[in-house]
């Protein structure tokens, strides 16, 4: 759906969206905040987390695959997949160096098995539908036929990838804004009812994807220059999102910003389906950090190891000391 124009895209689109209703969304809000107490609960008394393993990779990979209707016991699974897929994105099309071909490697072996796996939730749902998204594709109709097992399958790989990265790594990208800006934390703690605007910030600040592929159906002219029609163009979002035309002070990280018109979700048509879902899991992880950690900062001296693909932008594994709050609001 991703590399797909109108009448088509509009169709498939129309379908996915009705999982991402705000209604929908709104309703997942117990459930994320159960889960992301748990996985904080098992770390607490340490006072140290690898908060990307233990916990902003785990969250939305949970809600994800909870939406779509896979059971638990495949969640490790599941991230293998993201990772796998993800990963190709790490290499430039036509390279011919050992990791490329890994990659595809793993990609196309990534698809095969989730070609393989997918017939054994379908067929129990032909003959017992579930409130899951599985269920709805599959029901599904596009101009009165039914989608194509591959066409379940692209939004199955688009929903492994989109549903996890995006929050992960907003997630980790505001708590290294955060430690980086203690200041701006501290005006957090102070007036939590700024955290929607935090958020936003963060998305501009250190966008979670980096660029988006977008293909010309016209010629089109941009400060004096022309790029024809049908040229494959390179869209940096987190380029845009620092343009000191549109931002005053593009580089400073200001919690308070308003308004904050950044592109970080893309815009137009293939604008991002989960941002929704992505600001709510970010507005119930970030204040139960914040609620469980009177303190936190880096606990390594090394920089952190950005994650292993060209467009996505976050760190592989974000270890953190912390002081445990003595006590937790809400709790």
């Amino acid at each position: 759906m991703v590399f797909m124009d109108p009448p088509r895209h509009s169709k498939l689109r129309a379908l996915i969206t009705k999982a991402f209703t705000p209604r929908v969304v709104a309703g997942l809000e117990p459930r994320i905040r159960s889960l992301a107490r748990e996985l904080l609960d098992k770390n607490m008394e340490r006072g140290v987390m690898d908060l990307a393993g233990d916990f902003s990779i785990p969250l939305p990979m949970m809600v994800i695959a909870g939406m779509i209707g896979i059971p638990p016991e495949d969640w490790p699974r599941f991230r293998r997949w993201s990772d796998a897929i993800l990963k190709l994105s790490h290499t430039v099309r036509g390279m011919k160096t050992e990791e490329a071909e890994s990659s595809a490697q793993d990609y196309f072996a990534v698809t095969a098995e989730m070609k393989a796996y997918l017939p054994g939730l379908i067929e129990p749902r032909l003959k017992n539908p579930q409130d899951d998204l599985l269920t709805k594709l599959i029901e599904a109709e596009v101009d009165g036929v039914r989608l194509s097992e591959d066409e379940i399958l692209g939004f199955f790989q688009l929903l492994v990838v989109g549903g996890q990265e995006t929050t992960t790594n907003l997630i980790n990208n505001a708590i290294l804004c955060f430690m980086e800006n203690p200041e701006q934390l501290a005006r957090l703690r102070a007036g939590p009812e700024g955290l929607p605007l935090a958020i936003e910030e963060v998305l501009r600040y250190r966008s979670p994807f980096q660029f988006i592929y977008r293909g010309t159906l016209q010629d089109v002219e941009m400060h004096g220059k022309m790029i024809p029609k049908g040229k494959l163009v390179l869209v940096m979002l987190g380029s845009a999102n620092r343009d000191p035309k549109h931002f005053k002070e593009p580089n400073r990280f200001d919690i308070t910003r308003d308004p904050n018109p950044h592109l970080a979700f893309g815009h137009g048509i293939h604008f991002c389906i989960g941002a929704p879902l992505s600001r709510l899991e970010a507005r119930v992880a970030l204040p139960e950090i914040f609620n469980r950690m009177q303190q936190f900062e880096l606990a390594e001296t090394t920089p952190w190891e950005p994650r292993k693909s060209l467009h996505v932008h976050g760190p592989t594994r974000l270890p953190i000391r912390f002081q445990p709050a003595t006590q937790v609001s809400g709790r």
